[in-house]
């Protein structure tokens, strides 16, 4: 990689930290290329991205970002996670790790709030943004449906008393 080359990614990755909501550090040690695949896929397919990186190139990416208390846990082979919805990458690093001894949460950060390896875990147990979406419609929804059960309750039970009167008489 020549110097230009360095400048960009440097330049693109200091990009992702200024707009990413979350950033994930783990240790990706003896992984398989399949198996690297495979994460890569599954964060790909819940909004996030994972990336391998020289460490020195993400340290400069760091500098003048929210992030920049995680340079001193870029160290060894570890890869970042980061996505702009808060919950989906710790959400799918803890859920690998939890699968794969060999990969290993190190810690992250929401904003300029670190994150040590429970605190990753605590923010994946969270819904997601998605997941709050529907609850939240459900509960918009659900007065309508009672007030509209609640009127049509009457009219039902005076039809029933009706119809059991004429088959009586």
């Amino acid at each position: 990689m020549d110097r230009s080359q360095k400048e960009a990614l440097v330049a693109e990755l200091n990009g992702v930290f200024t707009e990413a909501g979350v950033v994930v550090i783990a240790e990706y040690s003896g992984l398989t290329v399949a198996e690297m695949t495979n994460l890569r896929v599954k964060m790909r397919d819940a909004g996030a991205n994972f990336k391998v990186t020289k460490n020195r190139l993400a340290r400069l990416a760091l500098d003048g970002t929210d992030y920049d208390s995680l340079s001193s846990k870029l160290k060894g082979p570890v890869g970042i996670a980061y996505s702009s919805d808060p919950v989906s990458a710790p959400k799918v690093a803890m859920d690998y790790a939890k699968g794969n001894e060999k990969f290993v949460v190190i810690g992250g950060a929401m904003g300029v709030t670190v994150l040590d390896p429970e605190g990753v875990k605590s923010l994946a147990s969270l819904p997601s943004l998605d997941e709050l979406r529907g609850k939240l419609v459900g509960l918009l929804q659900a007065p309508a449906t009672k007030i509209a059960g609640i009127l049509q309750a009457p009219a039902s039970q005076l039809a029933r008393v009706l119809s059991a009167k004429a088959e009586q008489g």
